[in-house]
């Protein structure tokens, strides 16, 4: 069984579409409504939510992009899941512009195949993306509505490395006990409160830099294609109709981003594909790798 966290603010009826694919008794389901969204929109999403069990809607706060509010949110969602259900044995975490690529039958089997294993992305930061240590070698604030950078300086944590990816994630229960309840990860969550765009990096610092946590992938299962946008340097394309082919022959479990309002086609034309046996039939390791190789196991640092 699976565990899914989503995060929500905005595209109501595409959420409903997407969670009406990913949902499957058995799982557990932890939704956050961004306050900001509006009471409208919170009850829209409630009176949909009704009739599924095993459905919970977190407490809704301001969930502020490149802050911690983010990882809260999260983390909220995690001890949430973890509170309503003993059975889940892995944690998926979307948002709301997210939608499936296999079936729910599928990906339980990948995960049941795939026990130990932890699906994120995670990079050394200090080596491979030295240009993103500007959001932590100085105190952030979160505050009417922005992130402010102050000019305090601060030394890393000690003893630990920096880790970077993307805040899209497959990983296991105990991970999730461990980012929430062990006591070891409160220093990882004081220092990451007053960092910039910290869902990128905390879960991926806290599990390479924790003892006993799996295999870490360096994958999130994800088909993104990542584009330039200004200062923010990448965001995620949005898929079309055009991208049917390429999205159906993924060997990833999900893709974004959707856009319900500028492609209505691409959701029927997925849809169709998740009754299919490609997206149905879970059949090993070997039938995703002539698509797309798997990124290499990376081994979590012990502690010093």
């Amino acid at each position: 069984m699976i565990g899914y966290f989503i995060l929500l603010h905005r595209f109501p009826e595409q959420f409903k579409r997407m969670f009406r694919a990913i949902y499957a008794p058995g799982n557990s389901y932890a939704i956050h409504v961004d306050k900001s969204s509006g009471p409208e929109f919170a009850a829209d999403i409630a009176d949909f939510l009704r009739p599924y069990q095993g459905v919970a809607i977190i407490e809704s706060k301001k969930a502020l992009w490149g802050g911690y509010s983010l990882v809260d949110a999260e983390l909220r969602g995690m001890a949430k899941l973890l509170a309503m259900s003993s059975s889940w044995t892995h944690y998926i975490n979307l948002s709301g512009q997210d939608f499936p690529l296999k079936s729910q039958a599928y990906i339980r089997e990948f995960l049941r195949a795939n026990p130990r294993r932890q699906y994120i992305r995670a990079l050394d930061q200090r080596t491979i993306r030295p240009d993103t240590l500007n959001r932590v070698s100085h105190m952030f604030v979160e505050a009417l509505g922005r992130m402010f950078r102050t000019r305090m300086p601060r030394a890393f944590l000690k003893g630990a490395t920096p880790f970077i990816g993307t805040q899209w994630k497959a990983v296991t229960r105990s991970f999730c006990q461990f980012a929430v309840h062990h006591p070891s990860a409160d220093r990882f969550k004081a220092f990451y409160r007053r960092s910039f765009i910290p869902d990128e990096a905390f879960f991926q610092t806290l599990m390479m830099n924790s003892a006993n946590q799996g295999e870490v992938m360096n994958d999130d299962l994800r088909t993104i294609d990542w584009v330039p946008d200004g200062d923010i340097k990448l965001r995620p394309r949005t898929f079309v109709t055009a991208d049917a082919l390429r999205l159906t022959l993924s060997p990833d479990l999900f893709a974004r981003k959707f856009d319900l309002d500028e492609d209505v086609a691409i959701f029927d034309l997925i849809e169709a594909h998740l009754k299919t046996p490609a997206a149905t039939d879970y059949v090993g390791d070997l039938a995703i790798k002539p698509s797309k190789p798997r990124a290499k196991t990376i081994e979590a640092l012990t502690p010093s």
